[in-house]
């Protein structure tokens, strides 16, 4: 089995960023105990099992102030997708400790938004509904700021006469976010439009979609949970014609993926350890 080794792939810097501030953390015998994660500090298993071995805990869970009710002492770590105003609040009025992991592309986008918000405007956000990350930008000022997933959320707006912006989750298809602002611009052309897909997000979807081409079959080695591994697959399905599949490790992978086929291609979403993805290739050039 010929196998093609898309790139770039895995880990991008936030990812890493997050994770190696966890164990910095968890190495610090300053640091309150015990140690917690609000949610899974990045969107794959492996990961989040990595950082127990740190003697970190994981709360995960859907609404993150919930979650810090589980929470009466030591240290509290937000994830890489970045938590509200109101979950900060929170964990400052019980008295614990914070270390911030957000992506720094991410808290660019709260940034933005505050100062969207304070220049008087109202902000639709292009996102995943019940995703961390859209979460957090929400509650920098809920009143202002209107989530939509698809068409029929733009097409339900009723914004007339506001000063408008439109804003992005970082993890987005490319191409399904830019449909969405043309849907979005050809009801409110005066929109000002500000794409957040962050550039390893945007890297790994073209790299994916061109060297497809290449490719039978691709496969996508990451989490269920993560958006941008799901994107991967969709855009390979949708953009390169090409059958893809995403796995969580080698025992995912599925032999009749492969009857028939000479050449698998093999990207990884940005939170998926490299080791994991090593594996899968060592196993299909074995085949």
């Amino acid at each position: 089995m010929r196998v093609i080794r898309i790139s770039p792939r895995g880990y991008c810097y936030g990812v890493v960023d997050a994770i190696q501030l966890a164990r910095r953390v968890a190495r610090d015998p300053s640091i309150p105990r015990p140690i917690y994660v609000l949610g899974q500090i990045v969107h794959n298993r492996h990961a989040v099992e990595g950082l127990a071995q740190f003697g970190i805990i994981n709360l995960d869970g859907d609404d993150r102030t919930t979650l810090l009710e589980q929470v009466n002492a030591g240290t509290v770590i937000f994830t890489a997708h970045g938590v509200s105003p109101a979950v900060k609040e929170r964990v400052r009025q019980r008295g614990l400790h914070c270390v911030d992991a957000t992506c720094p592309d991410v808290t660019r986008t709260h940034d933005l938004v505050k100062t969207l918000v304070t220049q008087g405007y109202q902000i639709v956000y292009i996102g995943k509904k019940g995703h961390p990350e859209p979460e957090g930008v929400i509650g920098e000022a809920p009143e202002h700021i209107h989530l939509v997933t698809d068409e029929q959320d733009v097409a339900a707006l009723q914004l007339s006469g506001a000063r408008l912006a439109v804003t992005t989750q970082t993890t987005l298809s490319k191409w399904d976010t830019e449909a969405l602002i043309q849907r979005i611009l050809e009801r409110y052309p005066e929109a000002v439009v500000y794409n957040e897909i962050c550039l390893a997000t945007q890297q790994r979807q073209e790299a994916a979609v061109q060297q497809a081409q290449q490719a039978d079959v691709v496969i996508v080695v990451g989490d269920v949970r993560s958006n941008n591994s799901n994107r991967l697959v969709q855009v390979v399905q949708e953009l390169a014609g090409k059958p893809a599949y995403l796995v969580d490790n080698v025992q995912d992978i599925d032999p009749r993926w492969l009857e028939g086929k000479t050449t698998v291609a093999v990207t990884a979403g940005s939170s998926t350890p490299s080791e994991i993805t090593r594996a899968v290739i060592q196993y299909l050039e074995r085949l």
